[in-house]
């Protein structure tokens, strides 16, 4: 569990408790980068060096360039992504460059679904995604257990049920 700050709001509410994402999906992510890079470096090596020449196969390091930059990369993101329950919203923050931090009131959600594609699944990894009235707001939570997918998706459709009664 990572736990951390939203920073000064002029709120005086204690810090919520972050929540960071499980490290399967940074194996995930780290995986499909080697998986696409690797085979492209020697898809555009060969033909390079046999056909053009050995001077022209360096070319293709370009792809692997990409992957020693990008594996770090996706550290940087991952460590970035977190949410956070509180008592009438849920808070999701991401981005390393640019920071999003998006607020979904219980009472606006319409929808929460959990999905899990067949690479996530390999890895015992789900996403939640929640939509809400406006398009703009839906979010999403990707790379969860999905034990805890299911268990926040009950929780905030619980949540949103009760809020939006009063409305």
């Amino acid at each position: 569990m990572e736990t951390g700050t939203m920073g000064t709001t002029g709120n005086t509410e204690s810090e919520p408790a972050w929540t960071g994402l499980p490290r399967g999906l940074l194996r995930m992510r780290r995986l499909l980068l080697v998986v696409w890079l690797v085979p492209l470096t020697l898809a555009t090596g060969l033909p390079l060096g046999l056909l053009v020449g050995p001077g022209w196969a360096a070319f293709a390091l370009l792809p692997l360039a990409l992957l020693l930059w990008g594996w770090p990369m996706l550290g940087r993101n991952w460590r970035s992504w977190r949410y956070a329950e509180r008592a009438d919203d849920l808070l999701i923050s991401r981005g390393v460059l640019w920071r999003e931090e998006t607020i979904v009131p219980y009472g606006r959600m319409q929808l929460v679904e959990v999905t899990s594609g067949p690479v996530e699944r390999h890895f015992g990894l789900a996403s939640v995604q929640l939509h809400t009235a406006a398009a703009a707001t839906d979010a999403r939570i990707p790379g969860l257990v999905p034990a805890e997918a299911e268990r926040l998706r009950d929780r905030l459709t619980e949540l949103g049920e009760a809020r939006s009664a009063g409305l």
